[in-house]
């Protein structure tokens, strides 16, 4: 097909969603042969700007023109029959997946994985790329190419329910390309991948940008991609600046500058000094956990006392996720090993909720599967009873300390609005202050930072740090990224393929 240079344009539009404006008279336009990285502080609106390219976002004023589809219709005549439109020549990939279970009624919820019944409801990776249409006719992309480029051989018999966060991703970005897209929208796609695949992804991008397909993704400024050729540049519902490729300069759009955390604020939210009345926060001796004849923690001792600051880290797959399972009283697999929390050994009368009582705990999959219908406020105020949303009266004194922890965390302004209305950096935040709320002696935060942009990253480590500096607070912290261990973590704890190495 003969090519205009135009591929896709934004002319004038305005976009609106829950009776506020997201987008106001904005323009913006690719031409083949670009790729495109948005960049932004968080509520800068680059999600909304994919989903708006998507057709997930009503446009009330201006166009979205998809040229490419324009041009494929030309040549496809049997196609224009009105049911054929230009969603099915685009993929987008989203933070969050939407899986179903086995017979496609419902969706997956928290702590299915761990549940052996219910953890069989699910497609196997391979059965779910297998399930992916594509175009008769495109399918440069195939099952055996995607496996090899992501790297997916060993998860096709696992399933999907049990892939860890970064695996995951790996997975979505094979059945986006397994649909052979003419244009491929990334949010956010280096969150949650392993040092080595973050590394490895420059060559992936190149794979999937010089097979034909057009790329725009939301980025860091410091992780920008060798395939993009243009960047711009998003504020409060803009674009305020584009770049060339050659002419970015990423160090001019750090936000780690004027970071103020209130220190008095942290000292009224806070029982300072305590003691602990804990030997040991956990202890765990020759712990292991399979699913199936699949091993994923193998003879793993650990001990934690109280004061401790650990990182937990390792590739994707390694079990982190599983050993947190087993501290945090999800995995029913604690019960058939030798694990000693707050000096008490799992089943011998205690209950999940008094386990969950004395922990802080956020990660990716809780982020993934919490009910977002609650106001910001519920959802912190939650945190007291360890349940998914508040489902009891709220109190004035909770609520209060709610809100001190959004001031604090800088997301007050979204108090009183639903979860699910608010950017995804805030809605993490949230769910960071609901583990903070009730001050437990051991916080657990499973990539944290995840989502959120380069101010609020050093911002809550520097509240992370200020905690540990004036409690004798218990930390788990795992990530990907060296940069966002808090400075108070002076132990390490790695796993590869389920072992303490």
């Amino acid at each position: 097909m003969t090519k205009s240079a135009d591929f896709l344009s934004l002319d004038h539009i305005t976009i609106r969603s829950i009776n506020k404006v997201l987008f106001s008279d904005i323009n913006f336009e690719v031409k083949r042969g670009q790729h495109w990285a948005l960049i932004g502080e968080s509520g800068s609106g680059k999600s909304a700007l994919l989903q708006a390219i998507a057709g997930k976002l009503n446009v009330s004023n201006g166009q979205i023109v998809h040229h490419y589809f324009n041009e494929y219709l030309k040549h496809s005549p049997g196609l224009q029959d009105g049911l054929f439109t230009y969603h099915k020549l685009l993929a987008l990939v989203e933070p969050r997946h939407h899986f179903k279970n086995l017979s496609n009624t419902t969706d997956f919820y928290y702590q299915q994985r761990y549940n052996s019944f219910d953890s069989e409801d699910a497609l196997t990776a391979g059965d779910y790329l297998d399930s992916i249409v594509h175009l008769p006719g495109n399918d440069y992309w195939n099952k055996a190419k995607v496996v090899k480029l992501l790297y997916l051989d060993t998860l096709l018999p696992k399933q999907i329910i049990k892939l860890s966060n970064g695996e995951t991703k790996r997975l979505r970005l094979a059945s986006a390309l397994l649909k052979n897209p003419m244009l491929l929208l990334l949010d956010n796609p280096l969150a949650g991948l392993d040092v080595q695949t973050r590394a490895e992804f420059d060559s992936i991008l190149q794979e999937i940008t010089a097979s034909g397909i057009t790329v725009i993704m939301t980025a860091a400024p410091g992780e920008m991609p060798a395939a993009i050729t243009n960047i711009a540049v998003l504020a409060g519902g803009s674009t305020i600046q584009t770049f060339n490729r050659e002419d970015f300069k990423p160090e001019d759009f750090s936000h780690y500058n004027n970071v103020h955390v209130d220190l008095s604020a942290i000292q009224q939210l806070i029982d300072v000094p305590r003691e602990s009345p804990y030997t040991y926060i956990i202890k765990m001796q020759d712990v292991s956990t399979k699913y199936g004849s699949n091993n994923v923690l193998s003879h793993v001792n650990w001990e934690v006392k109280p004061g401790d600051r650990w990182a937990l880290i390792g590739a994707n797959g390694a079990g982190k996720s599983t050993l947190l399972s087993l501290i945090n009283g999800d995995n029913p697999q604690a019960y058939a090993n030798n694990i000693i929390l707050f000096d008490k050994k799992r089943g011998t009368g205690e209950s999940i909720w008094d386990i969950k009582a004395k922990i802080g705990f956020v990660s990716p999959e809780l982020y993934q599967y919490f009910p977002a219908d609650n106001s910001c406020l519920q959802v912190i105020e939650s945190g007291y009873f360890d349940t998914l949303g508040l489902f009891r009266q709220s109190s004035p004194q909770r609520q209060e300390k709610a809100l001190a922890w959004m001031k604090l965390l800088e997301i007050d302004k979204y108090a009183h609005m639903p979860l699910k209305n608010i950017p995804a950096a805030a809605q993490r935040l949230c769910l960071l202050a609901r583990a903070l709320i009730k001050n437990p002696p051991l916080l657990i935060f499973d990539e944290p930072c995840q989502g959120l942009d380069s101010h609020q990253q050093l911002h809550f480590k520097k509240v992370v740090d200020e905690l540990c500096r004036l409690t004798d607070v218990t930390l788990i912290y795992v990530t990907h990224y060296q940069h966002e261990i808090p400075d108070s973590v002076d132990k390490v704890l790695r796993l590869e393929k389920g072992e303490v190495v």
